[in-house]
């Protein structure tokens, strides 16, 4: 009996054995399931989510009321830059009549633009400067003006004389700031349309440059209404771009120029296939970043810091509190009254070069102050400088360019909307060392999100195109090649 009950009493505890077996695979595998199934449920969710941008609205910047039922000309207008023999006497003459106030001794930088080197810097405009020979130079590039929004837009577009077959060329804006204008980016504008002949790559990224000059700036029309601030001016980009045929393109800029950009990958991502800044616009404030800023000098791998990002930023109340007080009192005069001061240079030549170059000075290397030519013409040469100048004195467009600050900073302290908006296409980011501020790379990814490059220069300050265009140049062909190859 006990070999007929045996195989029955085996298959029985095999049977449970099995569905023990059974359930406890599904204790497993059905909370498994679920989890998998809801990470992909909210995964869909979480792509579906709308990534909030910045308004792309409208805007009219002409004189008096917007037409209501007229068309505007949106025909591209070759532009050429012209003087005349009138406008150099009128300079001349003034030039000759200015007056200097003689310096303290030993203040090198310290109280602004030395005099007694300023007399050297106007010597050398009113007796050797050609500014016939520098609009030759201005004009080597092709340059339009379109009408948008009311006002006429001045640009640059150059673009490669040569491309590889199958080889794509990628659009470039690129945005300067104050006081620079469109003419600082002469020198890199040839290492991006034709990188191969000086040596930065065999050509598998070539650029086509776009440099329009920001409304209120040089050869563009100044905006007839108030309100006119960097989102305006992205929104105004992005209609020239759209207007000379391109869906996608890159963007750059340090400066003014980094918040235009900025503004432009968000609110239309869809058109900017990545950004490129040499300055990070950033608010210092939160708990956390205090206490990165308490422990960064220490520990800086503890809160996010590289070596590098220390060195670059302690010690923090003089780097970040002192210094920027020092450098910023301009800032709160074109952002309060900026025609107060800007009747007085568009009327004087040497009191606008004191207050455009001393910029050029301190903002190149802070180091500068203590010398008594500022050391200008270590990194640029008196044409270069003086041709900067000319483009504000001839188009007297100091007073509207200074209204931007006015513009941007009197209505919003957080500055561009960087702290409301995210920026989610890809982003390079080149620091140089000599920039005003240092943002590391922990801090920008709160503007952001998406930063594919991060770069320590070894060089260069505030206007890196003008400075150091090669570093810069390589800069940005880096960037673009790890974009196009995600």
């Amino acid at each position: 009996m006990w070999q007929e009950v045996l195989p029955n009493a085996w298959e029985s505890i095999l049977s449970r054995i099995r569905s023990f077996q059974y359930s406890q695979k599904n204790a497993v595998l059905v909370p498994a399931a679920a989890l998998g199934v809801g990470g992909v449920v909210v995964c869909w969710l979480m792509s579906r989510r709308k990534v909030k941008r910045l308004e792309v609205g409208d805007g009219w910047w002409g004189s008096g009321e917007r037409p209501l039922r007229e068309k505007e000309d949106e025909r591209i207008r070759p532009f050429k830059i012209e003087t005349s023999d009138k406008e150099i006497e009128d300079l001349h003459r003034r030039l000759d009549q200015a007056r200097y106030a003689p310096p303290l001794e030993g203040a090198a930088f310290h109280y602004g633009f030395n005099s007694n080197y300023l007399q050297k810097v106007v010597a050398y405009w009113r007796n050797q400067f050609d500014w016939p020979k520098q609009v030759e130079i201005l004009n080597k590039y092709p340059h339009f003006h379109t009408t948008i929004e009311g006002i006429d837009i001045h640009f640059i577009h150059v673009k490669p004389p040569y491309v590889p077959h199958g080889r794509a060329v990628q659009p470039i804006l690129m945005v300067h700031g104050w006081p620079g204008s469109f003419y600082e980016f002469y020198k890199i504008i040839p290492l991006l349309t034709e990188p191969a002949r000086y040596g930065l790559g065999d050509g598998d990224v070539v650029f086509e440059v776009i440099c329009p000059s920001i409304p209120g700036y040089g050869f563009s029309e100044a905006p007839h209404q108030k309100g006119f601030d960097t989102r305006a001016t992205a929104r105004i980009f992005h209609k020239l771009m759209k207007r000379l045929g391109f869906k996608e393109y890159y963007v750059q800029g340090g400066d003014w120029g980094s918040g235009i950009t900025t503004n432009m990958a968000q609110m239309l991502p869809e058109s900017v296939k990545g950004v490129h800044v040499n300055l990070v616009f950033i608010t210092i404030r939160g708990f956390k970043k205090l206490i990165q800023v308490m422990l960064g000098a220490y520990v800086p791998w503890l809160v996010g810091f590289t070596r590098e990002d220390a060195r670059r930023m302690y010690p923090f109340m003089q780097k970040n509190v002192y210094d920027i007080l020092r450098e910023t009192g301009y800032l709160h005069i074109q952002a309060t009254k900026p025609d107060t001061a800007g009747c007085g240079l568009n009327d004087s030549p040497v009191g606008l070069a004191a207050y455009i170059l001393e910029k050029f000075s301190t903002w190149t290397d802070k180091s500068f102050l203590h010398r008594d030519d500022g050391g200008l013409e270590r990194k640029y040469s008196l044409d270069e400088l003086l041709t900067n100048v000319m483009i504000y004195w001839v188009t007297s467009s100091i007073a509207s360019s200074m209204r931007y600050y006015k513009e941007n900073l009197s209505r919003d302290p957080a500055l561009f909307d960087n702290s409301r908006f995210g920026v989610y296409v890809p982003a390079g980011i080149a620091a140089f060392p000599e920039e005003i501020t240092h943002v590391p790379r922990c801090w920008a990814k709160t503007i952001f999100k998406n930063i594919v490059s991060y770069s320590y220069l070894p060089r260069g300050g505030h206007f890196a195109a003008f400075e150091e265009p090669k570093l810069l140049a390589q800069d940005i062909i880096h960037f673009v090649r790890r974009v196009e190859q995600l």
